[in-house]
């Protein structure tokens, strides 16, 4: 197989390199730029020098058809304005960034303040959460965000089983800083981070409407969400825990046997009963969701927790999975790292 990575500077697109790099699959990787071509990618990162030792390429049509798969790894605005352009009948496209994501671009607009991708190419695009989408036959795949990857793994059973009141949703995610690009800003400055926790895009994210959209896509269910995102002083991961009150006569044990109903045969996703084990040092590096509940009998309401990488199951290894399952290979070829404990 042939693969090509637009966006491959960026850390998502260092990602997808560095899991597709022992992908038994992969032929060749092809790593394109809109502004450096000709220059040397491990001049550009040293750590890959004898690796991947050859020159960044221009985007055109006639080099992205020649490709089986193309992954882009754009900041938002970008994929969405160029895929339509080189798009061809040979081609599978998995964008990692939000511009396919919404199915309404009038929400695109409202909540990402960019251009939108054409209606038409957007409906082309089938939304890849891997553990719950069937991609067969899709020719454009829209990997979903981090933090929807992990609220939804931990809820859409949940919710699918109407074991939740999912009208009264809170959901409160932590992310480590690689979340928000390798472009310097003063939030992400090491300063304005290190020993500090900080709330941002407050009721305003937008992931929301992708939630939402997923939570009506795969349960049945529409409604509004609460949802606040957090920095916290760390390079990557995400821990996402979430509130709701139990629909009457449910137990934990009720709880429990809905992820085992839709997970058992599900090899990313592992639900842990153990509180004290569920941290993101457990999934760092891999493809792995680690999910966590806890019922308040006093209250009546759950606790929901769920843990990944922002980097690999929130972005290039769902995306490598994607891939997987639309060309029928091993789900976890290429994602089999053990976990980057300390």
């Amino acid at each position: 197989m042939k693969v090509g990575i637009i966006g491959a500077t960026g850390y998502g697109g260092l990602e997808l390199i560095r899991l597709l790099h022992n992908h038994s699959k992969v032929e060749s990787i092809t790593l394109f730029t809109s502004s450096d071509e000709g220059a040397l990618f491990s001049a550009k990162y040293p750590h890959l020098k004898g690796l991947y030792d050859f020159p960044l390429e221009a985007i055109t049509k006639e080099a992205i058809a020649k490709l089986d798969v193309v992954f882009t790894s754009t900041p938002s605005g970008v994929s969405g304005q160029l895929l339509p352009d080189v798009a061809n009948a040979h081609t599978t496209f998995i964008d990692l960034s939000g511009d396919l994501r919404l199915k309404d671009i009038a929400d695109y607009e409202t909540w990402y303040h960019k251009k939108p991708a054409p209606q038409a190419f957007v409906d082309k695009a089938m939304y890849g959460l891997a553990e719950w989408q069937d991609t067969t036959g899709a020719k454009v795949i829209a990997n979903p965000g981090c933090y929807p990857t992990a609220v939804l793994l931990s809820l859409l059973p949940l919710l699918k089983e109407n074991l939740i009141d999912g009208s009264q949703l809170i959901i409160d995610a932590k992310s480590g800083i690689s979340g928000s690009g390798n472009k310097p800003s003063q939030g992400t400055h090491f300063t304005e981070n290190t020993e500090a926790t900080s709330i941002y895009k407050v009721n305003k994210h937008q992931h929301i409407p992708e939630i939402e959209q997923a939570i009506a896509m795969y349960a049945g269910e529409s409604y509004p969400i609460t949802f606040s995102t957090h920095l916290v002083p760390m390079i990557r991961g995400i821990i996402a825990t979430s509130y709701a009150p139990l629909k009457d006569g449910v137990t934990e044990t009720d709880l429990y046997a809905a992820y085992d109903k839709y997970y058992a045969q599900k090899p990313f996703v592992r639900v842990l009963q153990d509180a004290t084990r569920v941290s993101t040092n457990q999934v760092r590096g891999t493809n792995f969701c680690d999910i966590h509940v806890n019922v308040d009998a006093r209250t009546n309401r759950v606790t929901i927790v769920s843990v990944i990488d922002n980097l690999v199951k929130g972005a290039a290894g769902q995306a490598i999975q994607n891939m997987n399952l639309l060309f029928g290979y091993d789900e976890t070829e290429g994602l089999t790292q053990v976990p980057i404990f300390i």
